[in-house]
């Protein structure tokens, strides 16, 4: 992600909106957040971790006590809400809400739920979406979420969905969560995991599923470093060639 990042476009947005993306699309606790951060520090791309930012926004209308099931409010809410993010490179960056650093409340399961109620939301998703196009820069991107493949960059050039199986991914998140020292019941993650995965992929907005144009990994079994390496290998300069110059425009 970029290290400052707030609303607004580049003057150079033109220019940017050219810059190669890679999505990463998938349900929760498939690896696509660890897998994603690696694939960009690998190729020196900017990251976008668009879940946190709908996490963000869960987060802010929480501490203004607004009903996530008031689409209107939770929109203005995100419409107002500053998020920053700090650091680049292959561990997770800090994350500040509303000038609090929120990284750690982001990471809990409630702000998990609190994302994915918002998200059904068309509002919330239409003040979100030119926030998330605004990640686009070269020398390139890689886009972690749901829906980065079909709705905010459906012309990205190269497209992964992630996926593994319920059990799989709630395995993962209990073994993560324990080793951040946050105590949970592997029945309730996998309870919660289920449960989300169906709200994400019925809701009638920008549903959860593949883009016709994508490749399709189960990463069920394999490790953090077999995945990355298929996921570079869609990138075809990723290894062995030179990545396209930038084309020349304002700077």
């Amino acid at each position: 992600m970029s290290p400052s990042t707030s609303r607004g476009r580049d003057p150079a947005s033109a220019v940017a909106a050219k810059a190669p993306v890679l999505t990463i699309d998938g349900p929760s606790g498939s690896g696509k957040g660890t897998v994603s951060r690696l694939v960009a520090h690998a190729l020196g791309w900017h990251y976008l971790d668009s879940g946190a930012l709908y996490r963000a926004v869960g987060l802010a209308a929480a501490w203004e006590q607004i009903d996530l099931s008031d689409a209107e409010a939770v929109a203005a809410c995100a419409a107002r809400t500053a998020i920053r993010f700090d650091g680049e490179g292959e561990g997770e960056p800090r994350v500040w809400v509303n000038g609090k650093d929120a990284t750690h409340q982001l990471r809990m399961e409630t702000a998990g739920a609190a994302a994915s109620a918002i998200a059904a939301h068309p509002q919330v998703r239409a003040a979100l979406t030119d926030l998330q196009r605004s990640f686009r820069r070269f020398p390139g991107l890689v886009a972690d979420g749901r829906d980065m493949g079909t709705v905010i960059f459906p012309d990205a050039p190269f497209k992964v969905f992630l996926t593994a199986s319920a059990g799989e991914r709630a395995r993962r998140r209990h073994k993560q969560l324990k080793e951040k020292g946050v105590s949970v019941s592997f029945d309730g993650l996998l309870h919660e995991i289920t449960a989300r995965d169906e709200r994400d992929a019925s809701r009638a907005v920008a549903p959860l599923k593949p883009a016709d144009d994508a490749l399709f990994l189960d990463s069920t079994g394999r490790s953090i470093g077999e995945v990355v390496q298929q996921v570079l290998a869609v990138v075809p300069w990723s290894s062995a060639e030179d990545p396209p110059a930038r084309p020349s425009g304002p700077r």
